[in-house]
């Protein structure tokens, strides 16, 4: 089964993540970043054109041996709809409108989520939210594996079957975990997908379905583009718990390889982090990062320091407020010398 994991838990820490406080620091010595906020013009187009190809190529499928489809869905269909993900997170921070137009962001996921087959735009964004706001929290980020998933996927073929099934824990864990009552606007969603699909389906087959589904699916296991849900945030050096990739699968993921920079500065879309990078250079030039998501996926599986548990993790907010109201009351019933006093 391989090597056994060393770790036999999360990195825990009382500290603050570090993103704002840096963000602060770079505003107050190069204000000029805030030009950098805003949102990206030629999103919609770009989205428009990858939604219209992928259905183009649900046309083709019917007439394709099933060995081409599989194919086409991993090396071609996959990505593209991996990309209109990372559109959609571009969305759910209202980088394709603006922050004055949420509800055309909104609608406008609904289309970017098309292809992808599974409905999921509008449930992402409320989760991937609270992941920026309480980055490591033990319930509100919901992107930190549970102690189930570290403890059975704890070896070599383990954390490759792992990341294989990286989509349903992507879309189980924050049900299971954070539950959230769904909302018109995801009713909405998953109708205009099952619509969809139904359509894909009854015109094109089963073939065309998969291309997009499994596509989908296939995209976010063992692929490359998918390295960067283990390389944004796994402890591969101890201490440091968000990692940048400048490599060039950014050019298909809306740099979202500038991962300390997304969180750094979240109001700055995809395609102006490269710039951020630039002008605070000696802040991200001297932090650990990774030039490659292959060589992640890789180390992840097969370097016995690195699993699921590979994760910094802080107690949850309320918790850390219980703790800190009884170490008060423990106080003030202590007297000068440390005695409790009786009541």
């Amino acid at each position: 089964m391989g090597q056994h994991v060393s770790r036999t838990d999360f990195e825990w820490t009382e500290t603050d993540e570090p993103h704002a406080a840096r963000r602060t620091e770079i505003i107050k010595k190069y204000p000029q970043i805030k030009e950098l906020f805003g949102y990206d013009r030629s999103m919609k187009w770009k989205v428009s054109l990858l939604v219209l190809i992928q259905c183009y190529m649900v046309t083709l499928m019917a007439e394709m041996k099933w060995m081409y489809v599989v194919m086409l869905a991993y090396c071609f269909g996959g990505v593209i709809n991996h990309a209109l993900m990372l559109a959609i997170h571009e969305i759910a921070h209202n980088l394709a409108f603006g922050h004055a137009r949420p509800m055309a962001n909104r609608l406008f996921g609904f289309f970017a989520n098309i292809p992808i087959g599974i409905p999921f735009s509008i449930s992402f964004k409320k989760y991937h939210l609270e992941h920026h706001r309480y980055q490591g929290d033990e319930i509100y980020d919901t992107d930190i594996p549970t102690y189930i998933e570290a403890k059975l996927f704890c070896n070599t073929v383990g954390k490759f079957c792992w990341v294989l099934l990286q989509p349903f824990f992507y879309a189980l864990r924050p049900v299971l975990t954070y539950p959230k009552p769904p909302g018109w606007l995801e009713f909405f969603n998953v109708v205009i997908q099952l619509t969809y699909n139904f359509l894909v389906y009854y015109y094109f087959g089963g073939k065309a379905l998969f291309y997009l589904i499994g596509g989908s699916l296939l995209s976010m296991g063992a692929h490359p583009v998918a390295g960067h849900f283990i390389s944004e945030h796994y402890m591969f050096r101890k201490g440091y718990e968000t990692y940048s990739y400048y490599g060039i699968l950014n050019c298909v993921t809306w740099n979202v390889g500038y991962h300390n920079e997304h969180h750094d500065f979240p109001a700055v879309p995809g395609c102006n982090l490269p710039k951020v990078r630039e002008i605070a250079r000696e802040y991200y030039d001297t932090l650990p990062h990774h030039d490659s998501w292959v060589q992640v996926l890789y180390d992840f599986v097969m370097d016995p320091d690195i699993g699921p548990y590979a994760r910094i993790k802080r107690k949850h907010r309320d918790q850390l407020a219980r703790e800190k109201k009884a170490a008060e009351a423990l106080a003030s019933k202590s007297n000068g010398n440390g005695v409790v006093k009786s009541d």
